[in-house]
């Protein structure tokens, strides 16, 4: 498959991006950060975001959704780090859908997608324990008792898990992995907000005693963590559309800024040594253009072989997105460290990223290990 667009992509690229620079520039961020507000994003917005079809586009056409594939989502999500639009789009639109959709029953998904669709079930996926990302260690534990489960433990740094309707939680049930959801106001289930780097927040969930129902086991029991893989190496590339965004926007900033700016009665755009930085950033994220797309492109494709893709990715693009941030703070020079400019919000948004789901370090390791090194 050719690695461009084509017309119907450009068409929403181009819908999504006149949507959120109008709806929710950097600005609305601030806004956010400065009233307070403890979902982190705005419900308002979020309507608005449904009645574009955003939350839709993975959703299958029976459960009222656009089943428009995943291109399209990351299209989107690429677009929101642009503008650094907080959002439920990666933990809802595409994660929790893409677990559904992946593992879930027939009765699951007609439960769950249709209030996806129209914006008012968020879920959250609940997988990590400790403060690195090992999704195969996992403590929290749901016994057999009678028809269903009793779930006991922990999890951290679950993303969305302050406004989520439902868990999609990771837990030992004997001899394997399973996977669960898990409704917020079940008995026994609390959350305790805290606020990340970059004005986004996520959740410490406790389950204490949970009573779960045979219905609520996703997929297979015991054969949970392959399901899980596949599920996290979605979030992973959606992460990854993200840090697109984020990389491309603050190169673009950059670059004007580079324009405008005057030293010793000169643009400093015109010094050699800003412009070869310039130059090999370029470069770089015309590299990362290719391999998110690849990647989403995979994932429609439906073959199983995107795990590696999935983690190159990841590595890449946090390496990337991480050098355009810290290079436009510094050529922004020291007002880029101030509130006063938005540049700042770049590199905190992008460091959040960066360690979703397994940083740069996790991801070269987990492509070595499955290359056969």
């Amino acid at each position: 498959m050719a690695l461009v667009l084509n017309e119907e992509q450009l068409m929403l690229r181009d819908a999504a991006r006149d949507f959120l620079q109008e709806r929710a520039p950097v600005s609305h961020l601030r806004e956010i950060r400065d009233s307070g507000n403890v979902d982190g994003f705005s419900r308002d917005l979020w309507a608005e975001m449904v009645d574009m079809g955003w939350t839709a586009i993975l959703v299958p056409e029976e459960h009222g959704g656009l089943g428009y594939g995943y291109t399209g989502m990351g299209i989107v999500l690429e677009e929101s780090g642009r503008t650094l639009t907080p959002s439920p789009l990666l933990g809802t639109a595409m994660t929790a859908v893409a677990a559904l959709t992946m593992a879930g029953s027939a009765e699951q998904c007609a439960a769950i997608l249709p209030g996806v669709v129209c914006g008012e079930h968020l879920l959250a996926l609940a997988c990590d324990e400790s403060t690195r990302h090992e999704p195969e260690r996992v403590a929290v534990e749901a016994e057999k008792e009678g028809d269903g489960f009793r779930l006991n433990g922990r999890k951290t740094a679950v993303l969305d898990g302050h406004i989520a309707d439902t868990f999609i939680v990771s837990a030992w049930t004997g001899s394997g992995v399973s996977l669960f959801l898990v409704p917020a106001d079940a008995g026994g289930v609390s959350v305790t907000r805290y606020p990340e780097l970059d004005i986004h927040a996520a959740a410490e969930v406790k389950f204490n005693h949970v009573a779960l129902g045979e219905e609520s086991l996703l997929g297979s029991l015991d054969q949970g963590q392959p399901a899980l893989e596949k599920i996290l190496d979605v979030a992973r590339i959606g992460s990854s559309a993200e840090m697109l965004g984020i990389a491309q926007e603050a190169f673009e900033r950059t670059l004007e800024y580079l324009k405008e700016r005057k030293q010793f009665g000169v643009h400093i755009g015109s010094f050699q040594a800003l412009q070869h930085r310039a130059a090999h950033l370029f470069g770089e994220i015309e590299m990362c253009k290719s391999l998110v797309l690849k990647a989403l492109q995979t994932l429609d494709e439906g073959s199983g072989e995107y795990a590696e893709l999935a983690s190159l990715t990841k590595a890449k693009l946090s390496e990337t997105a991480h050098k355009a941030a810290t290079e436009a703070i510094q050529m922004h020079g020291g007002i880029g460290m101030t509130d006063e400019f938005d540049i700042g919000f770049y590199l905190k948004r992008c460091r959040t990223l960066e360690t979703l789901y397994g940083d740069r370090y996790f991801h070269l390791d987990r492509f070595a290990r499955q290359r056969g090194y």
